[in-house]
């Protein structure tokens, strides 16, 4: 199934422009963060606001960010109660952003905010999404890369085959495509995947990743891959499918062992040393059959904790926020 055609419609500059930004233990990077910004938001065509959501951090990021946003109105703060994680604390960002366009980025300073002029004009061209994607990544170890290079890839294999390549969460979405995106409100979220599958014109726009400007990554290699579990398990039902193949794996090898049995008994050749490889049989197909039984059971603990019905975050309080709560 190919790519669904648009006749673009061009569009001029938003009235507001949003920018979110989760924070997690980003104390380090905080003031150059507001300052790449500052600078930023001076050359917009247009007014902006920035919401930082602080998603329960250890740290003395709350400080900061207090900080800033006394500073500057335009920069307003979400404190969580407690940590909900990246993907939460990007949808609470997007719950209370009133731009026409809103851009999602981190904070570690590798998404360049520079490239939002970029994304802007294909903005104005009519896209509703503007995905940044990586073409290199630089100052990152070689495992780093890797590691990604193939998480990336068996994602759009095994989850979502239209999910972009080597592209995070920095992009930027329109606000009827963003409206479309709030619509959906399940717990465990993959945003990046979410956004593809709603549909509506996107684009790529190519970028040389730099180095975190300070800190360190909060995605390490255990992280990644929970990312990616919740993501299979959350948006696609591959791991099921799986699952379902492996078990006609293994009649076939149980029908390929019955017929070599067969044969052995036919040509009256028996052997009692047999017990070693049926225990082994045993121990795969035992093996095998606790692993589907465990996937399956990962897809009914999910659906135990959708079906509760909470909020998908608490926020504790709010800073430069003038209109009233946004609900979760």
């Amino acid at each position: 199934m190919g790519k669904t055609a648009y006749i673009l419609t061009p569009r001029d500059n938003p009235k507001l422009f949003s920018l979110v930004i989760p924070i997690y233990n980003e104390e380090e990077v905080l003031l150059l963060l507001a300052a790449r910004l500052e600078e930023l938001l001076a050359k917009l065509p247009c007014h902006a606001e920035v919401i930082l959501v602080n998603d329960g951090s250890s740290d003395g990021s709350i400080q900061k960010l207090h900080e800033i946003s006394q500073r500057d109105k335009r920069f307003k703060v979400l404190c969580f109660a407690r940590n909900f994680g990246h993907q939460i604390a990007a949808t609470a960002g997007l719950d209370a952003a009133s731009g026409d366009a809103v851009v999602l980025m981190d904070a570690d300073l590798q998404d360049p905010p520079e490239l939002i002029f970029d994304m802007l004009a294909r903005f104005r061209e009519g896209y509703d999404v503007v995905y940044a994607q990586r073409v290199k990544r630089a100052g990152e170890p070689l495992f780093k890369r890797w590691s990604a290079w193939i998480f990336y890839r068996l994602m759009a294999t095994l989850v979502y085959k239209e999910l972009p390549l080597d592209t995070g969460d920095y992009r930027l979405i329109s606000r009827r495509c963003l409206n479309a995106l709030l619509e959906m409100r399940e717990t465990h979220r993959f945003l990046r995947g979410m956004v593809s599958w709603v549909g509506f014109p996107q684009i790529a726009q190519p970028f040389v990743r730099p180095p975190r400007a300070a800190g360190e990554t909060k995605y390490p290699l255990r992280k990644m891959l929970k990312f990616a579990w919740t993501a299979a398990v959350s948006f696609s039902p591959a791991p099921l499918r799986a699952s379902f193949l492996l078990g006609f794996m293994l009649i076939g090898v149980g029908v390929a062992y019955a017929i070599y049995a067969l044969i052995r008994v036919i040509l009256g050749l028996y052997l009692v040393r047999g017990w070693a490889s049926l225990i082994l049989l045993n121990c795969v197909i035992g093996g095998a059959l606790m692993i589907c039984i465990g996937v399956l059971g990962e897809y009914v603990a999910r659906i135990f904790e959708e079906i509760k019905g909470r909020p998908l975050y608490i926020v504790s309080e709010r800073y430069n926020f003038d209109t009233s709560e946004e609900k979760p």
